[in-house]
């Protein structure tokens, strides 16, 4: 990533931030022009509450209005965890640093535990025979594998804690795939009513999940906007 388009990523993540996440509570928003390309008309925006914590972030979801152009706020502002150490800075993350990446990111395909969700983004059911690799050396790594896994270590995407019974990809690491920069970043169902943080991804309560994952529609091209 060019320096030009780092300062242009900062001054995104700092045009939606503000004292007290004020900014989250607003009815409007408006991205530097030509940022999120003229496709993008969904963006989740996920910034530090203002509590003084590094685990403890607000969601919004932005929804541009074809029409008059305008940014207009659909869904939150509502409470979510990030990694356990915090945001990683833009181009800083790696593999099993706790950090949540910054920066703008695809969403999708949604996934989970259940035949089908009310989504209009694409779904995949997890089964018992799909994994997502971990393992930088594996040439199968920051991937949804079915079936046999050629790595050392790798994420059960059919958890028994019920953590992933819904979820989405944040496409993070993937256009392309560099080893070591981290994998399997999504949003996903929080564990113990949001005191705890997760390894690097994005989690919110249920029912809050699977309100945002009707909201968004793949036509949209929905991405996430993460950072501090």
């Amino acid at each position: 990533m060019s320096n030009a388009v780092k300062a242009v990523l900062l001054g995104l993540l700092l045009a939606v931030s503000c004292s007290s996440c004020a900014t989250l509570s607003q009815r409007s928003w408006t991205p530097p022009p030509d940022l999120l390309g003229s496709s993008v008309t969904q963006a989740v925006v996920v910034r530090p509450s203002g509590s003084g914590d590094d685990l403890h972030a607000m969601l919004t979801l932005w929804n541009k209005d074809e029409a008059s152009g305008e940014w207009k706020r659909a869904l939150g502002a509502w409470p979510v965890v990030v990694g356990r150490n915090g945001f990683a800075s833009v181009d800083e993350k790696h593999e099993g640093d706790g950090k949540t990446p910054s920066g703008i990111f695809p969403l999708g395909p949604a996934f989970g535990r259940a035949a089908a969700l009310p989504t209009g983004l694409a779904y995949q059911q997890a089964g018992r025979d799909d994994r997502w690799v971990d393992d930088p050396a594996s040439a199968q790594y920051n991937q949804w594998v079915k079936g046999d896994v050629n790595a050392a270590s790798f994420e059960a995407m059919l958890r028994e804690d019920g953590l992933y019974d819904a979820g989405i990809v944040v496409q993070y690491n993937m256009l392309p795939v560099i080893p070591g920069r981290g994998s399997a970043i999504f949003l996903h169902i929080w564990r113990d009513n949001g005191r705890s943080p997760t390894a690097g991804c994005v989690a919110l309560e249920k029912r809050r999940l699977l309100e945002l994952l009707k909201a968004l529609e793949a036509r949209r091209s929905p991405v996430v906007i993460l950072g501090k």
